[in-house]
């Protein structure tokens, strides 16, 4: 019986999987100064030597678990800019209204994604994910201004982003929003989309 317990970890059915959701629970749980392989493994049910086998260290696996978050945070924004009015400006709130949710949601994950410490671990993948998630603001405020320069436009697609993620990360630390009500915080956040959009608009030349 012993034999059979001490092989079973290089016979997991879905190591790779099974060490990604186990990181990502870890990682919500302890941040990233708590994050070792050590853990992840006696979490997936394997020998600490396992996840040798499908990543190299430790920045392989905080690597995908970021590259994994990036593409759930695009289909929160698009899911939402699905949900919202036809209108160009309608999806460009939509889709800010999806990332502050999904930063809301996975505030140690958000705070992995964007930290100093992910430009330690990047990969291939890794940045093509953050260049999607880049693109996609820029589409819509392709769509809210179509008619102005690739240059104004790509500024306002810088200024949206950094619009939407500095509201939601000084939310994440507390110095916004701290002493409203969940109402009025998400009335609060919406007023800033609003103001974004706005500036977009006038920035493009569009009535």
């Amino acid at each position: 019986m012993a034999r059979a317990q001490s092989s079973r970890p290089y016979h997991h059915g879905d190591l790779r999987e099974a060490l990604v959701a186990a990181g990502g629970k870890l990682l919500e749980e302890r941040g990233i100064r708590g994050f070792t392989l050590r853990e992840c493994a006696r979490r997936a049910s394997v020998s600490h030597a396992a996840p040798a086998h499908h990543f190299a260290s430790i920045d392989d696996l905080l690597a995908e678990i970021a590259t994994r978050g990036y593409r759930e945070l695009i289909v929160a924004m698009e899911t939402e800019a699905r949900r919202a009015a036809a209108s160009p400006a309608a999806r460009l709130v939509a889709q800010g209204v999806g990332y502050m949710a999904f930063a809301a949601a996975h505030p140690v994950l958000f705070q992995l994604m964007f930290s100093r410490e992910a430009n330690r671990f990047e990969t291939p993948a890794l940045k093509a994910a953050a260049k999607a998630a880049y693109h996609l603001h820029l589409a819509a405020v392709e769509g809210v201004i179509p008619r102005a320069s690739a240059e104004v436009q790509q500024r306002m697609a810088d200024f949206a982003w950094a619009s939407v993620h500095g509201f939601i990360t000084l939310v994440l630390e507390g110095q916004i929003g701290d002493e409203d009500s969940p109402r009025a915080l998400k009335a609060r956040g919406l007023a800033m989309l609003a103001a974004m959009v706005e500036a977009v608009v006038r920035a493009g030349g569009d009535p």
